[in-house]
């Protein structure tokens, strides 16, 4: 059994579980440790149960609960090696919980595996993760992808379930109150992920074999739930499958109140 949940994701804090039966681990802890125990808990998931944090970059939206939730509950956490001088430099890294550089082989945490690719993001070093469940079953998560390269694509293709970053509709941004360098960066290579660029990829996955999308990181600002559902609605409707039956696609709210999914 896998189990999938997003419990936060937005550019004010990101945290998604992944777990097998008996393992758990967390993508991030970008918001306050007591908000992500509350959240772990109203799931029936003990925050000391969680085997392992893996970072994806230093931003803070991405770290900002590490330090107080791994040390609460000695978590390891794994990171590429320039995040992990990033979070050093922030004193993040206090003593108090195990580290750990990722291995180009990945890592195994309980039953999972672990392996990373890398992003074109505005960073030290960031990285996506592909999980591999000990029934194979694979989950991949990839957000702040400023675009989609042969490495994040390779990173994501053949998961039964990818969470992916769904940012911004262009014409919301370019038309927005955001200054000019602002934009400029969120739509650069290094950036974020807009609603068409994600559609184009959900579309390819559905097509490889994807059975469950949950679009990621939207932007308050820039962005609407269902503006960036029907995009790669609309996509993947061009390929003849439909919604509910060949897939099932699903945009995370900025905190989630939904139970985990079990597939």
């Amino acid at each position: 059994m896998a189990r999938f949940c997003s419990l936060f994701s937005s550019s004010s804090g990101n945290s998604t579980f992944v777990g097998s039966s008996k393992t758990g681990i967390l993508i991030d802890a970008g918001v306050s440790a007591k908000r992500i125990r509350q959240a772990l808990l109203s799931r029936e998931i003990e925050p000391g149960s969680i085997a392992a944090i893996f970072v994806t970059h230093e931003h803070a939206d991405h770290i900002n609960g590490i330090r107080v939730l791994a040390s609460s509950f000695n978590i390891p956490v794994y990171a590429t090696p320039g995040t992990l001088s990033e979070l050093e430099e922030a004193g993040i890294l206090n003593g108090k919980f195990p580290v750990f550089e990722l291995s180009e082989n990945g890592d195994t945490v309980g039953d999972l595996h672990v392996t990373s690719f890398r992003t074109p993001h505005d960073s030290m070093e960031s990285c996506g993760y592909r999980i591999e469940l000990p029934d194979g079953r694979k989950v991949a998560v990839a957000t702040d992808v400023g675009c989609i390269t042969n490495e994040v694509l390779c990173g994501i293709i053949g998961c039964d379930l990818v969470m992916l970053e769904s940012n911004h509709d262009i014409g919301m941004l370019q038309n927005g109150h955001y200054p000019y360098y602002l934009k400029r960066r969120i739509l650069s290579d290094r950036g974020h992920l807009s609603n068409e660029n994600c559609a184009s990829v959900a579309r390819d996955l559905v097509e490889r074999g994807t059975a469950r999308l949950f679009l990621g990181h939207l932007s308050t600002e820039n962005n609407l739930p269902q503006l960036a559902f029907q995009t790669s609605l609309c996509a993947i409707d061009e390929i003849g499958a439909k919604n509910g039956s060949d897939y099932i696609l699903t945009v995370n709210p900025k905190e989630n109140t939904e139970d985990i999914v079990r597939f």
